[in-house]
């Protein structure tokens, strides 16, 4: 579990496919502390650290199910991967409550200067019955858009938007989103659970 506050992005060193699997091999500040088994999210997706071999890197494996759902398929030697790992429980969560576990990807289609701020607009390909089962945004509720837990504003059918502040747009990898980049969204599990519970009764 993670409360998408992401601590940096890490840097892509290698990609290697196996099968259907791709490992990521990846660079970050805190690799020397991590361990074999950990849980580290990537762009919003959970993945488990499975090699450390001593240089400042790991390599976590993403499978074709997480490929299929997600943007990492679409990684490059040298992107740009938002990380953070997960969420202690002796400490205040100051995102919101982050499964790992990717819904969807989104399309930007906007990016506006506005001053001192960006505001980014994504749309996402709508589903009628997923979005009975709580999968969409609602004003002022929280989103999840690489990792990153944001607020939403002015939500459609099939679009949000966020406001990006200037510690976030440097310190993520929303310093390399524009228009047509392709993104992780995880819908806020809690609207799931009331979707579902409203279903059954």
């Amino acid at each position: 579990m993670f409360s998408g506050i992401v601590e940096e992005p890490a840097r892509v060193v290698a990609l290697s496919h196996d099968r259907d699997n791709l490992h990521i091999t990846l660079a970050c500040s805190f690799v020397d502390e991590l361990r074999i088994d950990q849980s580290v999210s990537h762009n919003g997706v959970c993945l488990t650290v499975v090699a450390l071999p001593g240089d400042g890197t790991y390599t976590v494996t993403a499978i074709r199910e997480t490929l299929l759902r997600s943007n990492l398929g679409d990684l490059k030697v040298g992107d740009l991967v938002n990380v953070e790992r997960s969420m202690r429980f002796d400490g205040r969560l100051d995102g919101h409550i982050v499964q790992g576990h990717v819904d969807t990807t989104a399309r930007c289609v906007a990016v506006e200067s506005e001053d001192g701020s960006w505001r980014y607009t994504f749309e996402y390909e709508f589903d009628r019955e997923l979005a009975r089962r709580g999968y969409v945004t609602v004003d002022k509720g929280s989103v999840t858009v690489n990792g990153v837990s944001l607020t939403v504003c002015d939500p459609t059918e099939n679009r949000f938007s966020v406001a990006i502040i200037p510690y976030t747009h440097d310190n993520t990898n929303f310093c390399k989103i524009a228009p047509g980049t392709k993104v992780n969204i995880e819908f806020d599990i809690i609207g799931k659970y009331i979707a579902r519970i409203s279903a059954l009764s």
